[in-house]
């Protein structure tokens, strides 16, 4: 499938705004954590927590670039 000019920008776009929403999720539950539950998460003591809160962003990153190249093809440009 050949590429569409603006498909590569709506991408970077949404790489970038998925990664912003990544990061603000994982600051949200942290911050939920501490003020609501009296409990501060701390990624020192344990790696799992460390991998979700590297992993989430990412991942929310893969996703919004996904999104928007899709969408990009599906309106034609």
């Amino acid at each position: 499938m050949k590429p569409m000019p603006g498909q590569a920008t709506a991408a970077a776009v949404g790489f970038l705004a998925g990664g912003a929403a990544g990061f603000v999720l994982t600051e949200a539950v942290a911050a939920f954590f501490h003020f609501v539950l009296d409990r501060t998460l701390d990624v020192d003591g344990s790696g799992a927590l460390l991998a979700v809160f590297i992993g989430v962003p990412v991942l929310c990153a893969a996703a919004g670039a996904l999104i928007g190249a899709s969408r990009t093809r599906r309106q034609g440009g």
